[in-house]
């Protein structure tokens, strides 16, 4: 499915070419990754979608929202990887689904999710892509989370959120930025 600025697949791949031909605005000096770190400055533009065997839990307060081995890890020039749980690995009965939408020339169309828990309720919490657009199928159904939404953790490290409030990847002390989000970052 596609947004309805994208109805014919040719201005589709207009927007994918500009973002793929637009200068980074790569900042003078990123910061240099020590050993077993990476920089963001290294993902790729479009981004790479690849399956680790990591473990990654997404808590809210004592409820266990999804916990996974087989995460799907989405990196992006600028900003820090995004961690995608398979649907079996989550539960559904603690979300809602929400009227929200959003388009990446990338995946397509994402749709939201809410957190609904006993005396809680967390909007826009988390986001799927079920119809992704081609070399991102492997993502249908599977849920980003938010980490500044809920408690998000890589193989026992909390994750710290991405600035800005819109992107939602997960900075963790194995990646260097600086980060897309941050003020001054608009053209990255």
């Amino acid at each position: 499915m596609t947004d309805s600025r994208f109805r014919r697949p040719e201005d589709l791949e207009a927007e994918r070419a500009y973002w793929q031909g637009k200068p980074r605005g790569r900042p003078e000096a990123p910061d240099t990754p020590a050993p077993g770190q990476e920089s963001v400055w290294d993902y790729p533009r479009p981004p790479r979608l690849e399956r680790v065997a990591r473990l990654v839990e997404v808590r809210a307060g004592a409820h266990l929202v999804a916990s996974t081995r087989q995460p799907f890890r989405l990196c992006e020039t600028a900003s820090p990887p995004v961690y995608y749980v398979p649907p079996s690995d989550i539960d559904f009965a603690l979300l809602a689904q929400s009227p929200q939408e959003s388009f990446c020339e990338w995946k397509g169309m994402a749709r939201y999710w809410n957190l609904e828990i006993p005396g809680q309720r967390v909007e826009n919490v988390a986001w799927t892509y079920r119809q992704p657009e081609r070399g991102y199928e492997a993502l249908a159904d599977a849920v980003a989370f938010y980490p500044g939404r809920v408690s998000c953790t890589v193989d026992g490290e909390g994750v710290r959120p991405q600035a800005g409030g819109f992107y939602g990847g997960w900075v963790t002390d194995e990646i260097v930025g600086p980060f897309k989000g941050e003020r001054g970052t608009e053209g990255w």
